[in-house]
């Protein structure tokens, strides 16, 4: 057996080289990239690999490990999870920055790998730099903090082990039903230890993503439920899309009836403008969606986790005999709501299905078309300029205009999701809208724009960022500018985190903690003077192009003339704070406190109380 004498980190860099993905007969590199923020507890292992040994990675330098960690997820996601970039860090703090971007990835089902630093395995330095001891277990470590928010852990306390851990950890990446994030932490002590690793570990390896069919017996259950309903209405998800099952679900659409709606990941698969399709559906669904909604007798998901948003915690589906199928190759969420469970791939499934339900129509008549009207009505209203300021749904419209066909729009938390969501017309079949919303990460929405520029480096892409997030990591900002990435940054300035302050305010709060006031010298309170930020100068520093716009007119010349530079830019959008879109007929569960001193809070806990009667139980 021919063998090739080479440290674990020099290993692992030759393997992650060498993996390919098919579908479809389609072959792809699935590692072109990696990105890395050095420390001692890596530099000298992994950097050392990377910068001597002859390989066909790129090398990205990351500035914060949680945002480069949310970017290369996002760059995943645009790829339709066929290809990472794999994430180097550090011991300690670099380490568990990354713990958080882990989980983003692992609740949206979007292959991460993770390769933090660790403390060494001989324990014999201990404790290190950066270590933290822990009393109970000498051999723990933080980054057994991975464990909780990964699909798969390895440790590395022997050179011979990367092989098992590496197979292991491709194994999961590529598997649709089982994919998220996957962490390998690396002992600084192992990562410079030599081994004679088999060639065979070291050559071209291709994981094949093969198509799940469905059994007779369950394409005959799935045909006996839909053709027993008279109001079905489908659920479009995110597996719709990795899938690429768009076609067929038009399909299975167009020939019996049967509405659409979308969730956040299920956006943008299917044309905006056709008639069956609702837009996007839940708490942050349009009036046209939930109304249809609340009727349905038959739910079908297609590759949704049927989140609480989706669901509008189970209150949505008001129809008292209400049943629910689910298609989805993860049986974990193929079973959520009890619903009928049709594991499989979502294209050949809708495929399947569709050749085998004969005549059925269902017994929609004209109520589609009226509540795509009334709501079309609703659409061009909310993008009229206000009397006073600057509403943030106007903005919203005037970015969409700009965008065109082939914008990608990035966002992921704060009351943005919602309004794109519900407003937001994306490119036809173009993978044009991404929202990060199973995990709502703060920050994605910015460094995700830079993966998925990375992605789609011919594509523009849009930010869309509240002031809150853009405060809380602005990291790989330096990153779009070392890279000459042009990404349009849309920052929302309503001095406050507007969405968290709208859901306190419409429960019985005061806007406490949730407007960004300085403290009152008087009373102790954060109740003073709100603090204004020129956030387009902070770009500037940082060399990106900016421009401060105060209503549509200037946010349509500051579009324009930025197309001009090649630079990065930055627009700083002072709207009205509470200036987005309503709930549209949606409830969301909210943990409003029994018992308070404000009989605001009270008033809105028996309407808690009162709509969970109404919510279905499972």
């Amino acid at each position: 057996m021919k063998t090739r004498r080479l440290t674990t980190a020099q290993a692992l860099v030759h393997f992650l080289d060498n993996q390919y993905i098919e579908v479809d007969g389609v072959e792809t590199k699935f590692v072109n990239s990696i990105f890395g923020i050095f420390g001692h507890g890596c530099v000298v292992g992994v950097g050392e690999a990377l910068e001597f040994e002859s390989h066909n990675l790129t090398f990205y330098q990351g500035k914060n490990e949680q945002s480069m960690g949310l970017a290369a997820m996002a760059y995943a996601k645009q790829k339709k999870r066929r290809e990472i970039i794999p994430c180097v860090s550090s011991i300690g703090p670099g380490a568990t920055n990354m713990v958080t971007a882990a989980a983003c990835a692992t609740a949206n089902r979007i292959p991460l790998l993770v390769l933090p630093g660790d403390t060494f395995a001989t324990r014999q330095p201990d404790p290190v730099l950066q270590q933290v001891e822990m009393f109970d277990s000498v051999g723990r470590t933080v980054n057994d903090a991975f464990k909780a928010v990964c699909r798969y852990f390895d440790r590395i306390d022997r050179p011979e082990q990367l092989m098992t851990a590496a197979i292991n950890a491709i194994r999961v990446l590529v598997d649709p039903a089982d994919t998220g994030a996957v962490c390998i932490a690396l002992p600084q002590d192992v990562e410079g230890m030599a081994y004679d690793y088999p060639e065979h570990f070291l050559q071209k390896r291709v994981w094949h993503m093969d198509r799940r069919p469905l059994a007779e017996s369950q394409v005959k259950r799935a045909v006996e439920k839909l053709s027993a309903a008279k109001k079905p209405l489908l659920i479009v998800g995110g597996g719709v899309r990795y899938s690429e099952a768009g076609d067929e679900l038009l399909r299975l659409a167009k020939a019996h009836n049967i509405p659409f709606a979308e969730t956040q990941a299920g956006k943008g698969t299917l044309p905006q403008a056709h008639e069956l399709n609702l837009g996007g559906i839940g708490v942050t669904g349009t009036a046209a969606a939930n109304q249809i909604a609340k009727d349905a007798d038959l739910v079908i998901g297609v590759g949704t986790r049927f989140s609480d948003f989706t669901t509008a915690s189970k209150w949505l589906f008001q129809n008292e005999g209400v049943e629910f199928m689910s298609i989805n190759v993860a049986a974990f969420d193929a079973y959520k709501l009890d619903a009928e469970a049709i594991i499989g791939d979502a294209k050949l499934a809708l495929g399947q299905i569709a050749d085998a339900m004969g005549s059925y129509k269902t017994a929609y008549d004209r109520e589609i078309a009226t509540k795509k009207q009334a709501f079309a009505e609703e659409l061009e209203r909310l993008r009229q300029p206000v009397k006073e300021g600057f509403s943030q749904t106007e903005a919203v419209g005037i970015i969409n205009d700009f965008a065109g066909k082939d914008g990608v729009v990035v966002c992921a938390a704060g009351s943005l999701p919602g309004d794109l969501q519900r407003m937001w017309q994306p490119g036809e079949g173009t993978d044009t809208y991404h929202v990060e919303y199973g995990y709502s990460n703060m920050g994605y929405d910015l460094n995700g724009a830079l993966g998925v520029k990375m992605a789609e480096p011919d594509r523009d892409v849009f930010a869309m960022v509240g002031d809150g997030g853009y405060l809380m990591l602005p990291s790989e900002m330096h990153t779009m500018v070392q890279e000459r990435l042009k990404v349009h940054v849309c920052l929302f300035d309503n001095s406050g985190w507007g969405c968290i302050e709208d859901l306190q305010n419409n429960h019985g709060g005061n806007s406490y903690g949730t407007v960004f006031l300085s403290r009152d010298p008087k009373t102790g309170a954060l109740a003073g003077d709100e603090i204004k930020i020129d956030y387009a100068m902070n770009a500037r520093s940082l060399g990106f192009e900016a421009y401060t716009v105060r209503n549509g007119n200037e946010l349509k010349k500051a579009l324009n003339d930025a197309k001009a530079t090649d630079k990065p830019v930055l627009f700083d959008i002072k709207v009205l704070p509470g200036s987005m879109t309503d709930g549209y007929g949606s409830w969301w569960h909210v943990g409003v406190a029994e018992v308070s001193q404000s009989e605001a809070v009270l008033k809105a806990r028996a309407g808690i109380d009162k709509e969970l009667k109404r919510s279905r139980k499972y």
